[in-house]
């Protein structure tokens, strides 16, 4: 596996090392050892699996307090996913960064705890996988608003598209109000 530092260096895009012939391939797409060795030392408490169609925008999602890491891959369609750093104390706070992920391309992202994580559907149809560092919380769950000018994410949008967003989406918060990490 390829670990590499995004944008925003804690956030670690991954290309797991495919083995391939004409039956098909095979793919690790979590190994402890690997993990570790590369600065990602975290147990993995719950996998989530969700489904959306092409303009859906999810996110941009985060827990106020039991903040998630989060091992993100798309095995079916592909997305945009987005990290935004809420660590008050980082130097890249309120910054964002992106990756394209594919059924196709086989990229991970590590979006670690004390980031909202967010994704763009692109294709007709996304499954994204990820893995989750703490439980599902929802009284601490929170939105950061997808079209922040303060965060300025250029979402791969058509001109004048509008994503498709849940009622919770809609009512995300401006970065100036959210509750972030110290």
């Amino acid at each position: 596996m390829d670990f590499s530092p995004s944008a925003i260096p804690d956030v670690i895009v991954i290309r797991p090392d495919v083995f391939g012939d004409d039956r098909g391939f095979f793919m690790e797409t979590f190994q402890a050892r690997l993990f570790q060795s590369s600065g990602i030392i975290f147990d993995f408490v719950q996998d989530n699996q969700s489904r959306s169609h092409r303009g859906v925008l999810r996110g941009l999602h985060y827990q106020a307090r039991r903040p998630q890491g989060k091992l993100v891959r798309a095995v079916t369609g592909e997305v945009f996913d987005v990290a935004v750093d809420l660590r008050r104390s980082s130097k890249t706070f309120g910054r964002w960064t992106g990756e394209t992920l594919s059924a196709e391309n086989r990229k991970m992202i590590w979006v670690p705890p004390g980031f909202a994580h967010g994704f763009l559907v692109l294709s007709d149809e996304a499954d994204v996988l990820y893995k989750a560092t703490d439980y599902y919380t929802p009284e601490y769950e929170r939105t950061l608003a997808w079209n922040d000018p303060a965060v300025g994410i250029p979402w791969p949008l058509s001109s004048g598209e509008k994503p498709i967003l849940s009622a919770k989406d809609s009512a995300g918060l401006l970065l100036s109000q959210a509750e972030v990490y110290d």
